[in-house]
């Protein structure tokens, strides 16, 4: 604070060198006011309002007195925080109990939530297009059961339950109840063998779905998922197929020995 020629003026408290910058206008405007001032008759010479306002907003623009200001991404981040600091005590205050009542409440949605992945799996997530259900290599029937028992044995329910359905189409392929086709998928081989196997058409399509699942959408085979197919597999190796000209003869004999 400064008297000159009876005019009052006062600097704004600023910190570091903003404040230093204010207080050295302000002692020049003090000096300049003194050295026109004149005899103590004559009215001061002050500076008006507004250019020394301009001229301090100039001298704060400098680059000198933002060196230590906080980034773009800073502000942001504290003004993302302050949010929900804000959101939080909202919240808070709107729940029963206050802040205990919020952390209660947040608590159980995240154990619902962990409740619920952990009864429905991660998502299906259906692909665009089935790959082939073999790779390149070709293995026979019990070279895949081979496997698959090996990866059962180690409690690997995925690989276990992929090799068991393998070992299935390949062995209908060495039975001849499927042609050799490279490039098949899960859901073809089991439309296929249900034609020739009608009373496993259901399983057959239940044990693709599973395979695709497991080896495509992203799900988790269970010990249980692989011994049906397992199982299925067992059953398929005693049954015995349809053939359509089978079901062609036998209808016909139906037919020739129904009474007229």
């Amino acid at each position: 604070m400064s008297l000159a020629g009876g005019v009052l003026m006062a600097a704004p408290a600023l910190p570091g060198a903003a404040g230093s910058a204010v207080r050295r206008l302000v002692g020049a405007a003090d000096k300049a006011v003194l050295a026109l001032g004149g005899s103590g008759d004559e009215p001061p010479v002050t500076i008006p309002r507004d250019p020394a306002r301009e001229a301090a907003r100039r001298e704060l623009s400098k680059g000198m007195y933002h060196e230590n200001d906080p980034s773009l991404l800073q502000r942001a981040l504290n003004a993302f925080w302050d949010w929900v600091g804000r959101l939080l005590s909202s919240a808070a205050s709107a729940t029963p109990g206050g802040t205990l009542g919020l952390v209660v409440v947040i608590l159980f949605v995240v154990a619902v939530l962990a409740a619920l992945w952990w009864r429905l799996g991660t998502p299906r997530r259906r692909p665009t297009s089935t790959p082939a259900l073999f790779d390149d290599r070709p293995r026979s029937a019990g070279e895949h059961r081979a496997a698959s028992e090996a990866h059962a044995a180690q409690g690997h329910w995925n690989q276990a339950l992929q090799e068991r359905m393998r070992a299935i189409v390949r062995s209908l392929e060495e039975r001849a109840l499927l042609d050799v086709r490279p490039g098949r998928t899960a859901d073809e081989a089991a439309a296929e063998a249900g034609r020739t196997l009608p009373s496993h058409t259901d399983r057959l399509r239940s044990a693709a779905q599973e395979f695709d699942d497991v080896t495509y959408g992203g799900r988790a085979a269970s010990q249980r998922s692989y011994q049906r197919i397992a199982e299925l597999d067992r059953d398929l190796e005693r049954s015995r197929p349809v053939l359509a000209n089978s079901a062609t003869s036998t209808a016909h004999n139906t037919r020739q020995g129904a009474p007229e």
